[in-house]
């Protein structure tokens, strides 16, 4: 009976990891050159995620007319984000550099 009460810190799953980091500020990598900085609200089994307080980067390659390819980013908030689960590539803590 010991065996199935776990220790609420313990990683044993993968996801266990995404649950350590509910209500703290995380990076999330998306397909299609895109980022997100937010604070982790609630997430499911499909990495689908909501995140508040979001600050969303955009990367985009600017190859008009010109011999070297510019990378743009664009950058907007938003106060609360739902993403999808199929789009995520990476969750990671934020740590300030």
């Amino acid at each position: 009976m010991a065996d199935a009460v776990e220790d609420a810190g313990s990683v044993s799953e993968p996801m266990d990891l995404v649950r350590l980091l509910l209500d703290e500020v995380v990076c999330v990598k998306l397909r299609g050159d895109r980022e997100l900085k937010g604070r982790l609200h609630a997430y499911d089994s499909h990495c689908n995620l909501v995140l508040g307080e979001v600050e969303e980067t955009i990367y985009v390659v600017d190859d008009e007319d010109t011999e070297e390819d510019d990378l743009k980013t664009i950058s907007r908030k938003s106060e609360m984000l739902f993403v999808r689960g199929d789009s995520v590539v990476l969750i990671s803590p934020f740590t300030r550099s």
